[in-house]
């Protein structure tokens, strides 16, 4: 079976690898979407996010992985490519109502999607993307919260603005 894990991940942190990761086991293949959300503008480049994103499929070997991007329904890119299951990741409570919204949205596009919610590990439960990126601006060390060249890319990125 296939599955699709939009995130609009910018930089993608081990919570998302973890999510990936975890998908990767249950489905025969999953595309890693690089998703463009109107209301999270990314602050990197779509081709950057793919190059970051590839480093934990590379990190993780995951061979039955698929990196990809797309602007227009995360419903519609699902289709297209045969994915049944569309999988979000979930840090707590207050992520529920935009997951329910989203699943919502999906099943009302087409009822062969299904949406899967995959708990966030409880160490990366305080993990966000903002949150790296605010911390890399201030100088402060991200390693714990992303892959080591992900790192790299995010300073170099970021100071480039």
């Amino acid at each position: 079976m296939i599955a699709l894990y939009p995130t609009s991940a910018s930089p993608p942190t081990w919570g998302h690898a973890d999510i990936l990761v975890r998908a990767a086991k249950v489905f025969g293949r999953v595309h890693w979407l690089a998703a463009v959300n109107p209301s999270k503008p990314s602050v990197f480049s779509t081709q950057s996010r793919l190059d970051m994103m590839q480093d934990y499929v590379d990190f993780f070997k995951l061979q039955n992985v698929v990196i990809d991007s797309f602007e227009g329904s995360v419903a519609r890119y699902a289709l297209a490519q045969g994915a049944g299951v569309i999988i979000r990741g979930m840090r707590g409570q207050q992520d529920f109502a935009v997951e329910w919204e989203l699943a919502q949205g999906y099943k009302g596009i087409s009822d062969q999607l299904e949406t899967l919610v995959m708990l966030a590990d409880p160490k990366l439960v305080g993990v966000s993307s903002s949150m790296v990126r605010e911390l890399a601006l201030l100088g402060e060390q991200v390693s714990a919260y992303v892959l080591d060249s992900v790192a790299k890319k995010l300073l170099r990125e970021l100071h480039r603005t």
